[in-house]
């Protein structure tokens, strides 16, 4: 690792490694199988997500990345667990922003997160050359790289930390390295509100030749959060 990368990579205490399951994925970005075989996949940041794990057992090319992963696996693993049981004593407090139709009850959403990190922890063990530690806004891939990037629970979520300027760079970022599409949910903060830039983010998107609409999915966790924002390249 660059002096330059340690200096900029995030205390592990400082990261929180929890990460949705394979399923919730296809149902927050709407995909299918069909649609993703024979494409070239990137998800960032990923986390502890299992959706690499499992879409690449059926056959899909998927590569995660994420600040994280500059941690050794064993110690992501074991702060994982640790931020679930965290995580899931929160969420006994403000339950009632959340919709327990995806998930029944806390029971059930702990089993998914736990399911989810063993998978991810166990492909990273398997498959470590999946899992590439990267520092946004900036990416070490080629360009048009990915067909389909896809982009879940950091931009727009973490309004409160990273800025818009944050957001243009990133989004500048993203789309270098993806050649057809770039999927990003959700739309709204960690409060359920919109992010309050994403009109002119559209906008800016727009004017860089890009066809964006917003499209409602089936998945709704945290109250609001039921929309991403489908971004096709311009030719």
């Amino acid at each position: 690792m660059s002096r330059s990368e340690q200096s900029t990579k995030l205390d592990l205490e400082r990261i929180v490694f929890i990460g949705r399951s394979y399923r919730e994925y296809l149902d927050m970005f709407s995909l299918s199988v069909e649609e993703l075989k024979g494409k070239k996949i990137l998800d960032c940041p990923a986390g502890a997500c299992s959706f690499t794990a499992l879409g690449n057992q059926l056959g899909l090319d998927i590569t995660a990345c994420d600040i994280a992963y500059y941690h050794a696996g064993e110690d992501l693993e074991n702060k994982g667990l640790k931020d679930i049981v965290h995580t899931m004593e929160q969420l006994e407090k403000v339950k009632e922003k959340y919709k327990w139709d995806y998930f029944k009850d806390i029971d059930s959403l702990r089993e998914y997160r736990l399911n989810a990190l063993k998978d991810c922890a166990n492909d990273m063990r398997e498959s470590s050359e999946r899992y590439i530690p990267v520092t946004l806004p900036t990416l070490p891939f080629r360009d048009g790289e990915f067909d389909i990037l896809l982009s879940a629970h950091f931009l727009f979520t973490y309004a409160d930390r990273i800025d818009y300027e944050f957001h243009i760079t990133t989004l500048n970022e993203l789309l270098r390295v993806s050649k057809e599409e770039i999927r990003i949910f959700p739309l709204v903060d960690l409060t359920g509100e919109r992010y309050e830039h994403l009109n002119i983010i559209v906008k800016y998107l727009e004017s860089m030749g890009c066809s964006v609409e917003e499209v409602k999915v089936s998945y709704e966790f945290q109250e609001n959060a039921n929309s991403m924002l489908r971004i096709i390249k311009g030719k």
